[in-house]
Formats: structure tokens, sequence, C-alpha cells
């Protein structure tokens, strides 16, 4: 009786235990089972690929593994397998040889836990990571393991097959096949961690350019998998519950044309080489449509590794930084006036040979000019002529113009970083500035800001919004999203805008500042701009913001090329530094886009005269 007591009762407590695990508190014991084996995934979406605009490719994503070992799988084999894999991995062996080493550890239930889990190298493409397989498969030992026993042949087998794995979370690698082309337009990306069930993930995100801009359209959806692993974390394929496939991310076609861009670049190459400016930019725009062909700046970085270039050859300082204009700001106040008949091109103005007394200041022309026309001030670029001008339209209207043609406002223009310039309001102007803008002093613009109010110019006195991306595309190349052309303002008539280009013809005339970018196929209208740049308010000598920007053929404008040098030596007027690196990338892009003359004499029935003044 005593002996069936005891093992009722002992039948009862087992009772009792089976109950409470398996219905009292089998939730939450199911919740801890779960959570030992059960995983979930973020399956990342692909990165769409970004495009130009006759679709060649300038950036895509190529998935990519996370190679890891199981340091226990090794034994004392793993300086061999450190030597076999450190010239596959392009790694240092005895660093390699490190990771390999078993180390111990205590988890967070306070077990004793050795590292079955290390990650070796990230980034791995699908065809290393077949060279670090065929490796391990061919590896010797130097020993027959045929004479082994079977486990010491179990050892050899798992050690080959298992040891070193690849993590079943696919990782992307962003490609920029063309290296440095365009690469303050694409920007970069980098990489962000982020929750997805108390698990870190590491999803790619842009970080400038049109990488960051898009990045919503180029990242896509991600999806997930449901499923088990074991205790070295690989998953159980029959156990797998459940997958969502994520959607991948859109293509972004851009307006950029990558041949044009190209040009561009090359030439901005050979000025610095000449002329060893600080840094030297170039835009290509159809001032019609306001789409940007080609933006260009030196010096450059490569996408593929961002971190190996300085801060300031990331920054694209076609929008992030301003300057003053000098010069190529007269075309503001000039087409102003014109449109509000306050003068016409034959008027005259007395420019004080060279010096002009106003406000208790004395400006100055680099010559001695007398009594010139308004047009002759835009072909001479007249200093006097202009602030004469802009005193005569007054500050109100003055600020007016400034403000309609974008200045002081950000262009739109989708990519991070774009500055509003600096213009003051008509109240805190002082007494010289009323003379001192219209000569592109006081005001500060951006590269991009002062070549779409020429291209306003080159459009009919339209201001366009500035395109550099065209479409969005998914993965079939199916238009998803169209961009049309955005106009912002009528700035002046078209009465005053052919008269203004009448003058901007005069400019790359032997008798004008930039004979150098005269085209010999094309009419050119344009305008220089020299300015002494400034540092802590005051004008430092021999550092100069150069540029010219024109615009062709003149009458019928299909492109409009800026070309911007900071701090050239060697020569600093915009049309003996920047107007033959305009007439260069003008004729190789005019050449390429097989756009049709305006001129009929050609270069080789030139006078030899005519030949020499635009070498």
């Amino acid at each position: 009786m005593l002996l069936l007591l005891l093992l009722g009762a002992a039948f009862g407590v087992l009772a009792w235990r089976l109950l409470d695990l398996q219905v009292l508190r089998h939730d939450e014991l199911l919740r801890k089972a779960q959570l030992n084996t059960q995983r979930e995934f973020m399956l990342e979406a692909r990165r769409g690929d970004i495009l130009d605009v006759r679709g060649n490719l300038l950036a895509t994503s190529v998935f990519v593994k996370t190679v890891c070992a199981d340091p226990t799988l090794l034994g004392e084999r793993r300086t061999e397998v450190a030597r076999v894999l450190a010239p596959v991995m392009h790694v240092n062996e005895a660093d390699l040889m490190q990771r390999l080493v078993p180390r111990l550890r205590v988890n967070e239930k306070g077990e004793t836990v050795t590292n079955r889990y290390v990650v070796l190298q990230r980034k791995v493409t699908v065809e290393d990571w077949q060279r670090i397989r065929q490796a391990m498969t061919r590896i010797n030992f130097g020993l027959d393991e045929r004479k082994l026993s079977r486990s010491e042949q179990a050892f050899y087998r798992d050690l080959r097959a298992k040891a070193i794995f690849c993590d079943p979370h696919d990782d992307q690698l962003r490609v920029y096949p063309n290296q440095v082309l365009a690469a303050h337009v694409l920007g970069y990306v980098g990489v962000e961690d982020s929750l997805v069930n108390s698990g870190r993930v590491s999803q790619t995100a842009g970080k400038e350019g049109v990488e960051a801009s898009f990045d919503a359209d180029l990242a896509g959806t991600p999806g997930w998998r449901l499923t088990e692993t074991d205790r070295r974390n690989r998953e159980l394929l029959p156990l797998r519950e459940q997958e969502v496939a994520p959607r991948n991310g859109r293509n972004v076609v851009l307006t950029i044309d990558g041949v044009v861009q190209n040009i561009c670049e090359n030439a901005l190459a050979g000025v610095i080489q000449k002329y060893s400016p600080v840094s030297a930019s170039a835009i290509v725009v159809r001032p019609r449509t306001g789409e940007i062909l080609a933006l260009a700046t030196l010096p450059n970085f490569d996408p593929n590794n961002p971190g190996a270039a300085p801060a300031d050859a990331r920054r694209n300082r076609v929008i992030c930084d301003v300057h003053e204009p000098g010069s190529t700001f007269k075309v503001v106040v000039v087409s102003g006036a014109l449109n509000d008949q306050t003068v016409g091109l034959n008027d005259q103005f007395d420019c004080e040979r060279g010096h002009f007394a106003f406000a208790g200041r004395v400006l100055h022309d680099h010559e001695a000019y007398g009594v010139l026309s308004v047009e002759d001030i835009i072909t001479k670029s007249s200093n006097i002529g202009a602030a004469k001008i802009g005193i005569k339209m007054g500050a109100d209207r003055l600020h007016d113009y400034i403000a309609d043609y974008g200045f002081g406002q950000r262009t739109g223009l989708p990519l991070p970083g774009e500055v509003r310039g600096l213009v003051y309001p008509v109240k805190n102007w002082s007494k010289v500035s009323l003379a001192q803008i219209p000569m592109g002093h006081g005001i500060a613009v951006s590269s991009l800001q002062m070549t779409m109010a020429m291209c306003a110019i080159a459009n009919r006195g339209w201001l366009m919004r500035p395109m550099i991306v065209d479409r969005l595309e998914d993965e079939s190349h199916n238009v998803i999203v169209k961009y049309p052309p955005q106009p912002v303002r009528q700035i002046i008539s078209e009465t005053a805008d052919r008269a203004m280009i009448e003058a901007l013809k005069t400019v790359v005339s032997p008798e004008g500042t930039a004979p150098k970018a005269a085209l010999d196929h094309y009419t050119v209208a344009g305008k220089t701009g020299t300015a002494q740049k400034a540092e802590h308010g005051v004008y430092v000598s021999g550092k100069y913001f150069s540029s010219f920007i024109g615009f062709f053929p003149a009458d019928n404008p299909e492109l409009c090329v800026a070309v911007m040098l900071d701090e050239p030596r060697g020569g600093y007027y915009g049309g003996q530094v920047s107007g033959p690196v305009f007439k260069e990338i003008a004729e190789r892009v005019a050449n390429y886009l097989n756009l049709k003359p305006d001129r009929k004499n050609d270069f080789k029935t030139r006078s030899p005269a005519a030949i020499a003044r635009t070498n």
C-alpha cells in the first residue's frame, strides 16, 4: 500500500507538471521556444538603377554575400584555412587567423557559449563567394584522409562544407560603372541600421545627390521571410512558414547625357591643368525646357569609394557655393532697363574715363571708356555704364528684377544642399549698393542661379525650373512618372529679350570681351564675368572668380553653356580663361548632338586675321 501511495503521488506530480507545461503555461513556453528557433528575415528590395537620358547605366545594384565562419569546426586547422583564404578574400592572413580562433563568452541567459557565427567579410560578390567555396573544397591538409577514422573523416568533411558559410540574408553593393562621371549629380549611398523584430538590419540609403533626393523611389519596399533556424542560425527550409517578396525600386532616368557630361569633365580637367584653379565647373542646359544635359565640377570623387576623397571634393559647388557674379550679372540690370524702356540699346552713357565717384566711393572700369551706348556697355563690360543704368532704374525696380530672375531663392533643382544665395532687401542696401549691384558686387549667387538667368534670356524672357530627372521607370522600363518642363515666370518681354540678345552677340566679336568664345558655325550670345573675391569683407588681390555663360544659336537657342573657374592662376579675365573652355565644350557638344549651324562662313573661309583673333 505504501508503494502504491508513493507511485500514485509520483504520477500525480508528473500529471500536474504536464498540465502546467502543456496547458497552463502553453502560450508562454511556445513563445520562448519560437524565440530560440524562429527568425524573421527582412528581404531587402533591389535598389533601382540610375540611367542617363539615353538609357546608359550610371548606377546599379548587385546582391552580395556576407561570408561567415564557425571556428568550432576548424579545430587546429585554422592556420591552414587562413593561409588558403587570405589571398582569395584579399585580407591580411594574420588578421583572418585571429578571427578564426574560438572564443568563449557568457550569453544573456548566463550560459557559457562559443563563437559559432563570426563575420569574416561583407559585400562579397557571388563570383568571389564561389572562389571561396572552391578554395575550401580543394584545401589540402597534407595527409591521406582515407586512412583516418570515421570521426576524423567527418571532421574534415564538416570543415570543408560547413566551417565557412554565408549569411542567409543577402546584402546589396551599389556600383557606379563610370567611376567619377557625374558623381556630384549621382551622389552615393551608405548603410543605415534599423530594428526589425528586435533584430538589427542594415539597409542601403542614399546620402547625397539623386541617390538621396529619390531614395524612397530607388529603395523600393522590403519583403520578409518567417522561418526557423538551427543553432548556427542556418535556415531550415522545410520549416519556412511565410515569405513576402520585396517590391524592387524604381529606375531614375536623368536629363543628364553621359557623353555631354564626359565632354564637360574632360574640358574642365584640361583647364585645371592649365590654370590650376581651386575648382572648375560647367553646366549645359536646354533653355526652352530647363533640362540639364551636364552638370560638372572638379575636383571630383569616385562614388564607389566616397570616403577616399576629402569633403571639399564631394561638395557640389554648382549649387552649394555662392560667389559674387561679376559682370555676368549685368544682363539682369540691362535687360530690366530695356524691358521698362528706361533705356534703349542706342542710349548713351558717359563712362567717365574709367573713374566714377558715387556715394563717397570711386567705381572703376578695366579700361578708360568715354561715352558708350547701352549695347557697347555690354560689349565692353563697362562697370560704370552698368552702374549708371542701375541708378537710372532705381533701387526698387532693380530689386524686383533680381527677385524675378530667381536670385535669393532656390531654383528647385531636386538635389540636396542647394543654397539661396545672398540678396539683401532694399532697406538694407548701403548708399553705394545701387551702383555696385549692377556690376555684380554686393550680391552672392550660385552658379546654377546665374546660368538659369541667362537661360531665361535665351528663352524669350521665360525663366524655367531646372530639370535633372526626366522620368521614373519600373524594372521593365515602363514609365511610371514623367516630369514635364516647368515655366516659372516671364521676366521680360520678347521685344526687350531680342534687344538683349543683340547686345550679347557683340560680346564674342573682336571688339567684345570674349572673342575666344566665338564659334565657327554658330552665332553665340553670352557674357563674361570677372569678380574679385572677398575674404572677411575685404577684396583680396589676385583672387578672382572667372566665368563665361553663353547660348547658341543665338536667335534660336538650343543650348546654354556656363563655365566657372574659382581662383585661376596665370590669367583671370572671364573671356580669357573661361571663354575658350566654353568654345571647346560647345563645339564638341554641337557636333555630338548634330545641331544645325546658323552661320555659313565656316572656319576654312575666314581670314587669317579673324582666325588669329579667336585663338
